[in-house]
């Protein structure tokens, strides 16, 4: 296990998992691939799973299948992902749960391993946990983007003590979905681009928007805040 890169800016220790290949999800989403040639996952145009998914596949020799929603230019992630060997089938009409249900129907056709959302797997948050706990340091508190709230969950695991708050950026979470965690919802949908940028690469749909309210109400003592995914390469 690589231990992640960290980094300060504005008085924050930001873990940079941008620099892991294929960023956060990577460093578990291999799992779904045992016993199975192909896996597959139903992602928004704008998610990070299916380039991580795509690097997983691609590192193990394995297959990465991506349904998306059809758009007439495909998102940055969907072209990277394509790029790294996944197979991508666009669907319409591309709302998330008709995108769900032909995935699932290609795997009951197929015999393909189905990722459920967020890349919600056995073993995932105590991946987050060790890679967290490998940075050595202990935080005060802890910011980081929600989506399915595994990270979160991996966080809580790592540093139960620390103040810990999420910025949710997609469905609605519970508190269940992110261990307790203080929720915060950003006001902008997740396929709008965040208000104000990072100092370091962030996705713009995604960890740039945590980051914002992160710098705005942060608490006192030692805070970090968790970068997830590589920018896509265009």
């Amino acid at each position: 296990m690589t231990a992640p890169i960290v980094q300060t800016h504005s008085g924050i220790w930001v873990v940079r998992d941008d620099l892991h290949p294929g960023g956060t999800k990577a460093r578990f989403i291999g799992q779904v691939f045992d016993g199975v040639q192909e896996a597959v996952y139903a992602s928004p145009p704008e998610g990070g799973a299916q380039t991580a998914l795509a690097h997983v596949a691609r590192a193990l020799g394995k297959k990465a299948t991506i349904f998306v929603a059809q758009r007439a230019k495909p998102h940055a992630r969907t072209l990277e992902a394509a790029r790294l060997g996944a197979k991508v089938v666009p669907v319409s009409p591309g709302y998330l749960t008709v995108v769900q249900s032909r995935a699932r129907q290609y795997c009951r056709d197929t015999g393909a391993s189905l990722i459920p959302f967020g890349a919600d797997i056995p073993g995932g948050i105590e991946a987050i946990a060790a890679a967290a706990l490998a940075t050595g340091l202990e935080p005060d508190e802890v910011w980081c983007a929600a989506g399915s709230g595994v990270l979160a969950r991996g966080l809580a695991l790592a540093w139960p003590k620390t103040r810990r708050h999420v910025v949710q950026i997609g469905r609605e979470l519970t508190a269940k979905d992110v261990a307790g965690a203080r929720i915060h919802v950003y006001p902008r949908a997740f396929g709008q681009v965040a208000i104000i940028g990072a100092p370091f690469p962030a996705d713009q749909h995604y960890d740039a928007k945590a980051w914002e309210l992160c710098v705005a109400m942060r608490g006192h003592g030692r805070v970090l805040f968790w970068n997830v995914a590589p920018l896509p390469r265009a």
